[in-house]
């Protein structure tokens, strides 16, 4: 059986195994419904959504530009907004998701978030810098605009509007781009910052911005280079999984199982208890004791003592 990859609606067929959203879903509504396309045979799949600030931007000029009522303009934003909260969440996004919907769930250990954590930050300087920047501008310029004026570049735009002779030109340069988008985009998913579409996507404060700005109110943030590292991490144990062969395959599934049992009792995600990498090393070397565990990458003094025994004998048993 061939396998299908879904971009878009219509799909009708039980083998999806990838669902690719290149554009910003309209709501949590229409995510779930689009994701669910995938995985209908009961095998494992994957949904992938990439997204932007611009495309926030977007949907919000389209909501805005409606004929509809103002109450549908109210509910269609708030819709958004919580689609918005699941892309930024560092938390389980299936508890995020289903929480929306009013079920209460444990962490799935299956998302991105976590089989890969993301870590988080003490952002409250950089969150401040950026609604300064905001403020200091007149609320009147986009992400784009404000970030080369928190980096001090001196393009012609900053130039002609004077942005280069304000007090915050130039106080975020040791920040990279990448890094002060997230900061933008995470500002307005946490509800310190809004997109204005009639002003061209320009971003204005919040009254919740008030406490950060007065130094009331910490500020944490996902940190997104270093994810996209821990991504990478994450497949190596991927990679070493493909190469073990049958035999070494069967036992890797072996030790998946063995994971998500224990996942289960404690009630915590499956990457708590011990990464793919680990499990992959493990049914590779098939360590015959203790020592030649505790040389397995991941393999902690307290993993050792909580869980070295029971690999063992999962290991012996498969011998």
């Amino acid at each position: 059986m061939v396998a299908t990859i879904a971009f878009g609606m219509g799909i009708d067929k039980p083998d999806v195994r990838f669902v690719a959203h290149l554009d910003l879903p309209k709501s949590l509504e229409g995510y779930y419904q689009e994701t669910g396309r995938a995985g209908r045979d009961g095998e494992p799949a994957d949904a992938w959504m990439a997204y932007g600030l611009a495309d926030l931007v977007q949907h919000k000029r389209l909501i805005e530009m409606s004929e509809a009522s103002e109450e549908f303009k109210r509910v269609s934003n708030a819709k958004l907004d919580a689609l918005l909260g699941l892309c930024e969440t560092a938390a389980c996004r299936r508890v995020r998701l289903l929480a929306y919907f009013g079920e209460q769930s444990a962490p799935c250990g299956n998302c991105d978030t976590c089989l890969v954590p993301p870590e988080t930050w003490d952002a409250t300087e950089a969150a401040r810098k950026a609604l300064s920047a905001i403020y200091r501008t007149g609320q009147r310029f986009g992400a784009v605009h404000l970030i080369e004026v928190l980096r001090g570049k001196e393009g012609e735009r900053v130039q002609r509007w004077e942005h280069d002779k304000l007090a915050v030109f130039g106080v975020g340069a040791g920040l990279d781009e990448t890094a002060w988008r997230g900061v933008f985009r995470q500002l307005v998913a946490l509800g310190y910052a809004h997109v204005d579409h009639e002003a061209h996507g320009a971003l204005r404060l919040t009254e919740a911005s008030r406490a950060v700005l007065r130094g009331e109110q910490g500020v944490e943030m996902r940190r997104t280079v270093a994810a996209r590292a821990r991504v990478r991490e994450s497949r190596r144990g991927a990679g070493v999984a493909a190469a073990l062969g049958a035999e070494g395959a069967g036992l890797f599934e072996r030790l998946k199982a063995w994971r998500m049992g224990e996942a289960r009792t404690q009630a915590v995600p499956a990457y708590v208890i011990l990464h793919d990498s680990t499990l992959a090393e493990i049914a590779q070397r098939r360590p015959a004791d203790l020592d030649a565990l505790s040389a397995v990458g991941g393999m902690g003094a307290k993993k050792l003592e909580r869980y070295g025994p029971t690999l063992l004998a999962l290991l012996e048993a498969a011998a």
